[in-house]
């Protein structure tokens, strides 16, 4: 990861929210009904190019292509990977929420009104792994890597990233009917998804690994499980997930943990403190971190224990993606100016909690909204650029 050299640089986490072309697109494919597959692909290169645009006029440094070729954060990858079959769910069974755990028992009310909004993709089933994992979609992040490098074109100091997503993430879409164990899946996962890794940081882009059910995991196993339980679950997935880094240069790579994206209570998260030792473990550049939102925000404090490695960065979320409420820029500023004296200026990036859209079908805020935090964001590193380098390096 670029360290900071005279300011503050932001970046987000990468699902922004789709427009209504592309989601008419994507419902018709997941409903595997017909469509241009050239008129697609033409919409595609153009909406990629928009959004990179958007973001960079909105100031951002670190862009991406919003997503917008997947269906979502985790399950486009179902599309990319041998050994899987899709199944069904009849219409007239009630479908799971992915996050059914403590929280979502302790508010079932809430979370039954809340679904309906939330979960309106087509298509429902569930994934089987049916044979041995293998990668397969070489044509698919080609296509994702030559949108995001073409939007980049002629927008010098802005970098490119693309939202992959991580082993232990994956395995929570599956079940398993060929490994007959959820390590053995998980490092054939790994074995797999480094060829989408490597696809990525060759042709000279950041890659970010998106891995929310590393922490998000924890209310889904305790109660009834025990913390120790949970952790060494935890310890292998990352053991997994270096596994598929190998190769992989660290410069060119950032890991993302959040505790699902849901707009929830979320009142048995994991803390941040329990889990840090192994964030830090997994071999990448950076680490994005939820620290915004209410439930989290005190997290900063784990910096003034934790030593960020000296060859590292932090990508903080100073903007959350929960609320319709605008952060104000000296809100931003002070959020990123007290973690830059914790572990320097130059190893701060400012970021968002997570995306803004986890799928097609997703809306955590309305675009209007989304847009005009990513624009608090930069005027907030602005400000703190202005306080840590001196209002010249501002300007």
């Amino acid at each position: 990861m670029q360290v900071n050299t005279d300011r503050i640089q932001t970046t987000h986490v990468g699902s922004l929210v789709r427009p209504p072309e592309l989601v008419t697109y994507m419902r018709k494919r997941l409903e595997r009904d017909a469509i241009d597959d050239a008129a697609f692909e033409k919409y595609l290169t153009r909406a990629v190019a928009e959004v990179v645009a958007r973001q960079v006029k909105a100031g951002l440094d670190v862009v991406n292509d919003g997503e917008y070729p997947k269906s979502s954060w985790y399950r486009y990858v179902t599309e990319r990977l041998d050994g899987l079959e899709f199944r069904p769910v009849p219409s007239e069974r009630p479908r799971p929420t992915p996050s059914a755990g403590h929280d979502f028992e302790r508010f079932r009310d809430f979370y039954a009104e809340y679904q309906v909004s939330q979960q309106a993709n087509a298509g429902a089933g569930y994934w089987v792994v049916t044979g041995p994992i293998g990668y397969r979609g070489q044509t698919q992040v080609q296509r994702d890597i030559a949108n995001l490098k073409a939007a980049l074109r002629g927008k010098g100091g802005v970098t490119g990233f693309l939202p992959v997503v991580a082993p232990a993430s994956v395995l929570q879409g599956l079940r398993d009917e060929y490994y007959g164990s959820e390590e053995r899946l998980s490092l054939a996962l790994a074995e797999a998804l480094r060829t989408e890794y490597k696809a990525i940081t060759d042709a000279g882009l950041i890659v970010q690994l998106d891995d929310a059910w590393l922490a998000a995991k924890y209310d889904v196993m305790c109660p009834p499980a025990r913390f120790a339980d949970y952790y060494a679950w935890a310890e292998q997935k990352v053991a997994a997930l270096n596994r598929a880094l190998d190769g992989i240069p660290q410069r060119q790579s950032r890991y993302h943990v959040c505790w699902g994206s849901w707009n929830g209570p979320h009142t048995n998260d994991v803390a941040a403190e329990d889990i840090v030792d192994l964030i830090l473990d997994v071999k990448v550049g950076g680490y994005s971190l939820e620290m915004a939102n209410p439930r989290h925000e005190h997290e900063w404090r784990v910096w003034e224990k934790t030593k960020l490695p000296p060859d590292r960065v932090l990508l903080p979320g100073v903007i959350a993606h929960t609320t319709n409420v605008v952060e104000h820029p000296k809100l931003v500023a002070e959020r990123l100016v007290r973690l830059a004296r914790l572990v320097g200026r130059e190893r701060v990036i400012g970021s968002t909690d997570c995306g803004f859209a986890q799928g097609v079908f997703y809306q955590r805020v309305h675009p209007s909204i989304m847009w005009a935090k990513l624009e608090a964001l930069a005027e907030g590193a602005r400000l703190a650029t202005a306080e840590l380098w001196g209002r010249a390096a501002a300007a």
